[in-house]
């Protein structure tokens, strides 16, 4: 299970922040329906290739700072 919550609103600057940062991910279809955390985290997991620990840190270290830019 997820170690955080999205809303639809932090999802988009999640994904935006995600986009940044890895640009290959600009044509996958990141969709987030709330209350599927979990789904959205395995998508990223196979996306870029990292593990579940590393993409919660990242998401975590995103929505610490929604308005800035920085991931």
């Amino acid at each position: 299970m997820a170690n955080f919550q999205l809303t639809s609103e932090t999802a988009f600057k999640v994904k935006t922040k995600f986009l940044r940062k890895y640009r290959d991910l600009a044509n996958e279809p990141l969709d987030f329906t709330p209350g599927k955390e979990d789904q959205l985290v395995e998508d990223l997991m196979r996306l870029v290739k990292r593990d579940r620990t590393y993409i919660e840190f990242t998401i975590q270290k995103a929505l610490a700072d929604t308005k800035g830019n920085r991931l």
